[in-house]
């Protein structure tokens, strides 16, 4: 009996300063929180007619000749025309928001040289999602640089029992989607495997 051997042809790689980078297959801490944010910004955006979400399925072809492919984007109802729609849907511009979910054959590119594409081209808000540490980093374009808004941190109930009273009044547990008029997400959505 003959076993079948597929091979995937895809073009499946980023082209980052003029340089090609495969896209590896992401791990399911990865793709958790990817799918978490995609459901919850998704469903928001998508109930409310605000704009599409996409994960790092499509191209994004900036205005600076970059290729990503990025693990979250935003494009709002305004921006919707950098959605080519077509056999191999590709975006052809810059999305509102976008989302890198550390690997580790990518984090370092992801903290660098994309976050510096990312300024460059226009991306209203970056997020820094970290499934290790749990925590999120967002990260705000004003005057066309990017200015650290906050850390958000996924606290367990054995990290809140040593805080002060003070202490834990200080903690947020819901990030804010600033393009989305601060539309929020519990933290512990995004990292859980389960909804709270």
């Amino acid at each position: 009996m003959a076993t079948e051997i597929f091979i995937d042809t895809r073009d499946d790689y980023e082209l980052i300063e003029g340089e090609k980078f495969m896209a590896p297959s992401a791990d399911a801490w990865h793709n958790n929180a990817a799918g978490k944010l995609y459901l919850l910004i998704g469903m928001h955006a998508a109930t409310n007619k605000l704009g599409l979400v996409f994960t790092d399925s499509l191209d994004v072809h900036f205005p600076d000749g970059n290729l990503f492919k990025p693990d979250f984007m935003f494009i709002s109802a305004a921006n919707s025309k950098i959605v080519i729609d077509n056999k191999h849907s590709t975006i052809h511009g810059v999305p509102d928001m976008v989302a890198e979910v550390f690997s580790r054959s990518t984090m370092k590119r992801d903290v660098s040289v994309k976050k510096d594409v990312y300024e460059r081209n226009g991306v209203k808000e970056y997020w820094l999602i970290d499934p290790w540490s749990e925590n999120i980093q967002v990260y705000l374009l004003r005057d066309g640089k990017y200015f650290l808004d906050d850390v958000y941190h996924n606290w367990s109930e054995a990290e809140l029992n040593e805080l002060t009273d003070e202490e834990r009044a200080e903690i947020k547990f819901e990030v804010p989607v600033n393009v989305l008029d601060g539309f929020k997400v519990k933290i512990k959505n995004i990292f859980g495997w389960y909804f709270e």
